[in-house]
């Protein structure tokens, strides 16, 4: 393929250019994957067609992929995203073949046809080499090439964070979610090929050994949800009664562990209950619902939630909040199944935000246990988790560069929502909230700050000073107090402006709110034996009178 290097100066002054942010370093490269770059806004997908060839035996692929799209306004440059070792070996447009610019990861393509707004065009895009291979997945992202005990390939894809580019081209980056997709796999003929949404065609070619496995999502799909898995699967399923009539339930495992996937997957209508109660319709029903065994821990990959928890409860045996209650499911089934309302239905848009999937895909944890156990072993695990919070850094990280926040996304964006949950008072409130949000913001891409305003008008509460306070800070507001008989006088330090949260305590056992802000406030209490309620996410300090 003949590259156009009429920029080559320029593309090596871009791998040069750095520039700080909050003491962060970051590159021009980090910019073009994590901004919505000129390249990157004047088209809207609309639909993928993603066909790969996989040969385990060389840990190689080849494939291409069709990208249709909406022009929203002119422009003869078009970004379309791959990483290497992965290279481009054509690109075309209606036949004709284009010429490209890289940066890194980034491909400038320069386009021919008029691109007229409203009208719908095609990109073509061949792309073939042996793909990054994930160490430590999912956490560093790629392909995982793998043997099942019986010396087969057991090969799977991750890639939230580094993004789908490392596995096949297309728009990397979060706000624009294709609207539909299909996606074809050829491997061996002994082997199964599993990705997102629907079986349609299973087809074994005559010649070669390999057999075409072809799915298709009808539903928008953000693109590291997108994945493929390949074994030497089984299959099983059933049937569940949702909110939104018969939701089929398939799962892919292991041959070896059938039995065993038959008993713990028994805790997927578990969870589709709880989940339903708290957030609302599962949002793929057209789509369906699988969990499929992967090589590695597992991830939220839309409808085909991947699982490697080896089949017992907690967190690979563990339990995180070291009470007892996260003993009681399946950390993977709970979590990633979670996952298909806060990440898929519900997407973030820049990854800095990336505490909106996880914080509160972590809340739905003890959510799970709510519904099956009851309130105070939600509650009692929720606090427990609260040893795994760093407060290294804030939770929000810097946008526009592909930057994640702290991990503390997790925990602490979970004990942040069981304290907003005290602080409405009415469960059933926070219950519609939870079920409203999904409906709000259905199959889109979302900003912390949408989310923000949402919990605040359906709380009727200001919460812009909680949310500074949680998300952007990594302070625990901290309530000083002392007591004098009765009398108890209280302030809190280490808060934003205007931190100004209620909390409850009990005074002889009895229930009282007090509202304390950076001011020191006296109150006489009907009682002297305190104790503060420790469902909300404060650390508390006694001073001398």
């Amino acid at each position: 393929m003949r590259l156009f290097i009429k920029h080559t100066w320029l593309i090596s002054l871009c791998f040069l250019y750095t520039f700080y942010v909050n003491g962060q370093t970051f590159t021009r490269v980090d910019t073009l994957r994590g901004s919505i770059t000129p390249e990157r806004a004047w088209w809207d997908l609309n639909y993928y067609d993603l066909n790969i060839k996989v040969q385990p035996d060389k840990e190689f692929i080849a494939g291409y992929n069709i990208i249709r799209y909406k022009v929203l306004e002119e422009s003869d440059v078009i970004q379309i995203d791959l990483q290497k070792p992965l290279k481009i070996d054509a690109v075309s447009q209606d036949g004709q073949e284009l010429n490209y610019s890289s940066v890194g990861p980034a491909h400038f393509i320069y386009l021919k046809k008029k691109q007229v707004p409203g009208e719908y065009n095609k990109l073509y895009v061949q792309y073939s080499g042996k793909p990054k291979k994930a160490i430590r997945a999912p956490w560093d992202g790629g392909f995982s090439w793998k043997k099942d005990s019986n010396g087969k390939p057991f090969a799977a894809t991750s890639c939230q964070g580094l993004g789908a580019s490392v596995w096949w081209p297309n728009k990397d980056h979060m706000y624009d979610e294709v609207d539909s997709m299909r996606i074809a796999i050829d491997v061996p003929k002994d082997l199964v090929a599993v990705a997102n949404g629907r079986l349609r065609e299973e087809y074994e070619y005559e010649y070669g050994g390999y057999k075409l496995y072809e799915w298709f999502v009808s539903n928008p799909i953000n693109n590291y949800g997108v994945n493929v898995n390949i074994g030497d699967y089984v299959h099983f399923g059933e049937k569940y009664e949702g909110e939104k009539g018969t939701l089929d339930l398939d799962y892919y495992v292991l041959r070896d562990n059938l039995d065993k996937a038959k008993e713990q997957f028994k805790q997927t209508p578990m969870m589709l209950e709880a989940f339903e109660h708290w957030f609302g319709p599962y949002p793929f029903y057209e789509d369906s619902f699988k969990l499929v065994e992967v090589p590695y821990l597992g991830m939220e990959h839309q409808s085909s939630v991947t699982y490697g928890n080896q089949y017992q409860n907690g967190y690979l045996g563990r339990d995180l909040s070291g009470t007892g209650w996260g003993l009681k499911f399946d950390f993977i089934i709970i979590h990633e199944a979670g996952h298909e309302w806060f990440a898929n239905n519900i997407t973030y848009k820049d990854i800095a935000d990336m505490w909106i999937h996880e914080g509160f895909t972590a809340y739905s944890e003890n959510l799970y246990l709510d519904y099956h156990y009851g309130k105070q072993a939600s509650a009692e695990y929720v606090i427990g988790t609260r040893n795994n919070i760093q407060n290294d850094k804030p939770i929000i990280g810097v946008y526009g560069v592909n930057q994640r926040g702290s991990g503390d996304m997790y925990y602490k964006g979970a004990n942040m929502l069981h304290t907003l949950r005290q602080l409405v008072e009415d469960d059933e409130l926070w219950r519609s909230t939870l079920r409203g949000l999904n409906k709000e913001f259905y199959h889109q891409t979302v900003t912390t700050e949408q989310v923000e305003s949402y919990l605040s008008e359906k709380t009727k509460k200001d919460l812009s000073a909680f949310f500074n306070q949680y998300l952007r800070t990594t302070m625990i507001p901290k309530l000083e107090y002392k007591m004098v008989g009765n009398a108890l006088t209280y302030r809190y330090v280490d808060v934003v402006e205007d931190f100004d949260m209620p909390i409850r305590i009990f005074v002889d056992e009895k229930e009282h709110w007090i509202f304390p802000n950076s001011e020191w406030k006296n109150e006489k209490l009907d009682g002297e034996k305190l104790a503060f309620d420790s469902n909300f996410y404060i650390e508390t300090s006694k001073v001398e009178p």
